[in-house]
């Protein structure tokens, strides 16, 4: 059952909001939903707007945050979060370190597969409005760390950066992979792209670097054509030791 303080996901015709289950009254140009009321409920259960409006509760799930989350900046996008976790085989049983949390989003996505997640970030700020996210998550197997990740230790199947990348990064996490783990570096710009794939090719015995451009399919009554959004994001390079 929904318990005081989840965060769920209200689903409308064509309106859609990230809620709180608790004390008050959610005001919406459908009419006000009582929040009070989404405790105890189970997900998929209805509820009504005081002008008797029906919205479908969920439980949000990673996509949610993506789109709903308090933001620090531009997360990652969803296409190469799943690139990562694709081609790291990111799974249940792996200890993944996440660096240049941000928001959280990607750490949320990670949580959501591996066995733990330590996520570092180094400004304060964004640390703390990254934690408040995960535990809107649900997520106890994720853990943020206000620093930066040079001052990481331990030993991780997966290091995942996203941030002003220099070689002492990527030696840093060579040196907290397990043998056959796997490193993966985002980077925006084509210049810090070389300085991931120069900084692993001596150290790592695989490295690739892979774009992924993607194209939404949009349809109307004019006809159907690809979207004309810009599908370029960054580039990822995987390494494994």
């Amino acid at each position: 059952m929904i318990e005081i303080g989840e965060r769920l996901l209200l689903v409308g015709e064509d309106r859609e909001y990230f809620v709180t289950a608790g004390e008050g009254r959610f005001s919406t140009d459908r009419g006000m939903i009582d929040l009070a009321a989404l405790a105890g409920m189970n997900p998929g259960g209805e509820i009504r707007t005081h002008l008797e409006i029906p919205f479908t509760v969920l439980r949000p799930r990673p996509t949610d945050f993506f789109v709903h989350a308090k933001r620090s900046g531009a997360p990652m996008l969803p296409k190469d979060i799943g690139m990562v976790i694709a081609y790291t085989g990111m799974n249940r049983n792996d200890r993944v370190l996440d660096a240049g949390t941000g928001s959280g989003v990607a750490a949320i996505y990670f949580g959501s597969i591996a066995r733990s997640v330590k996520t570092y970030e180094v400004r304060p700020e964004f640390a703390r409005l990254a934690e408040k996210n995960i535990q809107n998550a649900r997520l106890e197997n994720v853990e943020v760390v206000a620093a930066d990740m040079l001052e990481a230790t331990g030993e991780f199947d997966v290091v995942h950066l996203d941030l002003t990348i220099t070689p002492a990064h990527v030696e840093h996490a060579f040196s907290l992979l397990t043998p056959g783990g796997y490193l993966s570096c985002y980077t925006p710009f084509l210049e810090y792209t070389f300085i991931a794939l120069d900084a692993a090719t001596p150290l790592f015995r695989d490295v690739h670097c892979y774009e992924c451009m993607e194209r939404e399919l949009t349809r109307s009554a004019r006809g159907t054509r690809p979207s004309t959004r810009v599908g370029h994001s960054g580039y990822i390079t995987i390494a494994r030791k």
